[in-house]
């Protein structure tokens, strides 16, 4: 639609662009309050600064939705090298091997607290800072934008050709009428519409803002949760043989974290048995040895309840309560006993081995430490290397690895050694590994290293009179469990998804005003004007011009030309 006068009903719905530049000056208060954001002060130079000053412009800074947006780019920056690097918090045995293998980097990472990164310093400043951001950017934003919703669309501008979208015909439709009929239709598209003098003012998109303030809200939820999160939460593993049982109690755990709030009477009462363990594997193919089913059969029962039955899989916790158990790993127990030389039974149960890689190798220690004698009768304490495979290649087909993580052809091979354990001197121990360096490896009779490799059922004589150690057809299966409490996620997940939403809508939803303008000219024919402005340049925007002034043009459609005076003729 061309900006002088109409000749017919397909230039009255096509809107066209201004060619002159739109000035927000220009438009005045019509193209104000577009937008919940704050003024930027971009002038250069001015008056010194005092501390008042100082301390006012600091603090726009940090509100500004530019310092938020950077501040949570260096909290993402900053989460990299807590998943990349070992955490204490995580991890202390492999914080210790990193520090071990790296001595050079090891104390650079220390005094720049890699080892400590979400509790850190400067991740705890950013934390902050970011919080105080987004609280002092949103309560005036949002305190702007209420007043907005209870005022009203502002007036149209003096001149509506400036605006990016606009058109223009003439009919012989009163004003009144025009600017009613105009009326009517903003409000059935559900504008905000109302008149003012001669011109309706509408305006529609406001979900965009709150979207947008949603969104920010959302990031602070999402903040919250997760500080709630770490200074509440409880985390804890145990490692439970097929048959043996666990009490949510704190000694029971094999290992235990917690955040500095959380107390251990928080603990939720309950308990459970390991049923069974199941694991299925893939036989063929390119994925043979791939696991298909892996599941924990486990009775639980809370604090005076009756036993319950359930199926703890990957990914599909046990829930007690605010409590969650998930199953986490899983392993092989070879069941063994041991005799000493007098033939007395001093040790039977099921050992849990550690796997070493994917098709379930696993690797051991074996320990007496009370009861075993030897043939004089002095108290010692016996020790055994175990590396266990489930499936075995067979003899002289290579190295002892596991074929297969099933149990086709288990073999388990030993080592026996008699001393001093180190126990009893009370620094900890790998329950995996064993201390040798007070103890003697069994010979064998051509005075080489004793070690055998047995099939189920097997035993391994010790020699002059030790003993013995019998690998029995039974094989346990252990799993492994993590006991989670961690109250921030049903927040930090709705503050997701409230984030999700918010951000739609600030990205998808315009916010727009449109302008309808009836007068009537000098030669008595009433002149129509619509034009629309919204807060960033859109193709949607003409288009949803086009279509108002294409409606409303049928209800005051184009005045016929006046027919040309006839020439005189000569």
């Amino acid at each position: 639609m061309s900006k002088t006068d109409a000749t017919d009903a397909t230039d009255a719905t096509e809107p066209t662009e201004a060619t002159e530049p739109t000035e927000q000056q220009d438009l005045g208060e019509a193209g104000a309050q577009l937008s919940t954001a704050p003024k930027e002060d971009t002038a250069v130079g001015g008056p010194t600064l005092g501390v008042v000053g100082w301390a006012r412009w600091f603090w726009r800074q940090l509100t500004s939705m530019r310092v938020a947006l950077i501040l949570l780019f260096m909290l993402s920056l900053g989460a990299v090298p807590g998943s990349l690097i070992p955490q204490t918090s995580a991890d202390e045995l492999k914080v210790a091997q990193f520090k071990a293998a790296h001595p050079t980097l090891s104390p650079i990472y220390d005094k720049l607290q890699l080892f400590d990164v979400y509790s850190s310093v400067w991740f705890s400043a950013i934390y902050i800072l970011l919080f105080v951001s987004l609280i002092g950017c949103i309560v005036p934003r949002t305190w702007q934008f209420v007043g907005q919703l209870r005022g009203r669309p502002p007036g149209a501008p003096r001149r509506l050709t400036r605006l990016p979208a606009y058109t223009t015909w003439r009919t012989e439709a009163e004003p009144d009428q025009v600017r009613e009929a105009a009326l009517e239709l903003l409000k059935s598209r559900r504008f905000r519409a109302h008149g003012v003098g001669d011109a309706v003012a509408a305006e529609k998109g406001y979900l965009r803002e709150v979207g947008n303030l949603l969104f920010h809200i959302a990031l602070i939820v999402m903040l919250t949760a997760f500080a709630w999160g770490q200074l509440l939460k409880s985390e804890g593993g145990k490692l439970i043989v097929e048959g043996g049982g666990f009490s949510n109690t704190l000694t029971q755990y094999d290992d235990f974290k917690s955040g500095s709030w959380f107390g251990t009477e928080e603990l939720e009462p309950f308990g459970f048995t390991l049923d069974s363990f199941t694991g299925t594997y893939e036989k063929a193919g390119p994925q043979r040895g791939t696991p298909r089913t892996f599941e924990a059969a486990v009775s639980y029962r809370e604090s005076g309840g009756s036993d319950k039955k359930a199926v703890i899989r990957v990914n599909e916790p046990l829930k007690v309560g605010d409590s969650k158990v998930y199953l986490i790993s899983h392993g092989y127990a070879p069941v063994v006993t041991i005799k000493d030389g007098r033939g007395k039974e001093i040790f039977k149960g099921a050992v849990p081995l550690l796997p070493i890689d994917n098709n379930v190798t696993s690797t051991g220690a074996i320990k007496v430490m009370d009861g075993y004698r030897d043939k004089k009768g002095a108290k010692k304490q016996l020790g055994f290397q175990a590396f266990f495979v489930p499936t075995f290649a067979g003899a002289g087909k290579g190295n002892m690895f596991s074929q297969f993580p099933a149990l086709d052809f288990p073999v388990m091979a030993l080592t026996g050694f008699v001393g001093d354990l180190g126990v009893d001197s009370g620094l900890p121990q790998n329950v995996y590994q064993l201390d040798k360096s007070s103890m003697k490896q069994f010979t064998d009779k051509d005075g080489g290293k004793l070690a055998e490799r047995l099939l189920p059922g097997e035993t391994m004589t010790l020699p002059d009179g030790a003993g013995s150690i019998t690998f029995e057809k039974e094989i346990k299966e252990w799993a492994s469990f993590s006991v989670t409490q961690q109250p921030g996620d049903g927040l930090a997940l709705a503050g997701a998804l409230a984030a999700i939403a918010g951000l739609s809508a600030s990205l998808f939803i315009q916010r727009r005003r449109v302008w309808v303008r009836a007068v009537r000219g000098d030669d008595g024919i009433t002149v129509v004007e619509m034009a629309g402005l919204g807060r960033s340049e859109s193709a949607k925007l003409p288009e949803e011009l086009a279509d108002l002034a294409a409606t409303l043009h049928a209800k005051a459609p184009t005045a016929p030309e006046p027919a040309e005076a006839e020439r005189p003729e000569k």
